[in-house]
């Protein structure tokens, strides 16, 4: 299996940008897939995840600004950016595991997942 990220760069604040995570190797009839990211000198978070079933779930900061799509037929995961803020500005890596759907209590740690890509840098200025 094998994410790579795509996407990132520099915006300025109120900005939009739309990153990409392609999907090889990987039955995408059953998954749950997430977005993380992490700023330099902070934990790495969970930003957002989608599942199988199309559920999604969103961490409460970028809730409303954020969205989290996937296009089956195109093995590609998205993360939508808007209304960027200095604070969002980070290496956001997209992570797969192969389950029926994301649980909500637990979607958000980071063991949970198998696979990882290398990150895209986002930047907002």
């Amino acid at each position: 299996v094998q994410l790579v990220e795509s996407g990132g760069g520099l915006v300025q604040a109120g900005g939009s940008l739309t990153l990409s995570c392609a999907i090889s190797g990987y039955f995408l009839n059953r998954f749950c897939m997430a977005w993380f990211r992490q700023a330099p000198g902070k934990e790495r978070e969970a930003v957002a995840a989608i599942d199988a079933r199309g559920g999604t779930l969103y961490a409460q900061s970028v809730r409303g600004r954020f969205s989290i799509s996937i296009d089956s037929a195109q093995n590609t995961l998205y993360l939508h950016l808007n209304g960027l803020k200095p604070e969002d500005t980070a290496t956001y890596l997209c992570a797969a595991d192969q389950r029926d759907f994301c649980p909500t209590n637990t979607w958000h740690v980071q063991a949970t997942f198998d696979y990882w890509g290398q990150g895209t840098q986002v930047t907002v200025s």
